[in-house]
């Protein structure tokens, strides 16, 4: 026993003390003593246990824009929280110096205690429209954002989560009802890469991003453009029109890669690959796709009806913004999203 623990949500009994997590896709089947691939679900006498219930280890004001979140309450700030542990092992995770700690430690945690009211009690204080769960993967502290954004929305505050899409449909209509908007990885349109990188597979991703829409919950998604993995055109097309075919409203980031922790044999995206990645979104159909970690007019918002310019950014700053209540200012298209 490594923390104080909670008991977990998404657990079935098997034979011996073994037990099955549904919290995400992996479905771990966990042997007493042992930790979920997460690194932070715990089987204690055939008992699962969320170790990183209490344990906050990043706390932050952020732009919603940072998330990236760009038609989600535009220009408000967000309480952002994580804890350590993620279930991917992504070789280029921006991250990893928490995210893989309880990996690296062995289940040993690492955070300070904070419980979910005094997480919406901070938001509350430094006037935050919503709470965003992320830095880290949310899905692994579930109970804690669970709870939080019960919390937070009697409060009349909004929940937002920054994942990687591996939740389980089970896990998914429990917190749906508190969770307003996610922005969601599609690390690629390639199996083989699931595999190799993220240590994940490609198909619960997809399934999750499709559930995600369908529960009503507003949806961004963000492609990390890595040279010489995922950036050929049939990948770039493969994405944009599988997101198209969920919503042609979705909104695509496609993000510059710059060489971290594992992956640094990978140049740094090109900014005429995000532009050619832009333009491949564009003409799939989508009406929204921008350009991250990048500044230049591929972070603005374009009228999807008369073309015109909605939103200017500089970087996570909005500078202008013609749709503040959703409706183009010079046209009268409605904007999809989800305004003050």
């Amino acid at each position: 026993m490594t923390t104080e623990m909670k008991r977990a949500l998404f657990q079935a009994p098997q034979e011996g003390k073994d037990v099955t997590c549904g919290l995400c896709a992996h479905r771990c089947r966990i042997r007493d003593g042992k930790l979920g691939l997460c690194a932070v679900r715990e089987n204690d006498n055939g008992v699962l246990y969320s170790l990183v219930y209490d344990k906050i280890i990043a706390q932050n004001v952020d732009p919603i824009e940072k998330k990236p979140l760009f038609h989600f309450q535009p220009g408000s700030q967000s309480y952002s929280i994580a804890t350590p542990g993620c279930n991917f092992r992504c070789r280029h995770c921006q991250n990893s110096d928490i995210s893989q700690l309880p990996r690296e430690l062995r289940g040993r945690i690492i955070g300070k205690a904070v419980a979910p009211a005094a997480i919406v009690l901070a938001a509350q204080q430094a006037r935050c429209a919503s709470i965003s769960y992320t830095y880290t993967e949310p899905t692994i502290f579930f109970e804690l954002a669970y709870d939080t954004a019960t919390r937070a929305k009697e409060a009349g505050i909004r929940n937002v989560f920054v994942t990687n899409g591996y939740i389980t449909p089970e896990a998914l209509s429990v917190i749906r009802p508190v969770l307003d908007a996610a922005n969601i990885d599609l690390k690629s349109f390639s199996d083989d890469f699931y595999r190799r990188i993220c240590g994940a597979r490609l198909a619960p991703v997809l399934e999750a991003i499709q559930n995600y829409k369908q529960a009503g919950i507003w949806t961004e998604i963000t492609t990390l453009i890595i040279p010489g993995h995922n950036d050929s055109d049939a990948e770039l097309r493969q994405i944009a029109e599988f997101i198209c075919s969920v919503g042609k409203e979705i909104p695509w980031h496609v993000s510059r890669f710059h060489p971290t922790y594992k992956l640094t044999d990978a140049r740094i995206t090109p900014a005429e690959t995000l532009k050619r990645a832009r333009q491949i979104g564009i003409d799939a159909g989508l009406r929204y796709v921008y350009e991250g970690n990048i500044p230049g007019e591929g972070e603005d918002t374009l009228c999807w009806s008369c073309g015109k310019k909605l939103i200017k950014r500089i970087g996570f700053q909005v500078i202008e913004n013609a749709a503040a209540n959703g409706v183009c200012g010079h046209c009268g298209a409605v904007v999809d999203g989800v305004w003050k």
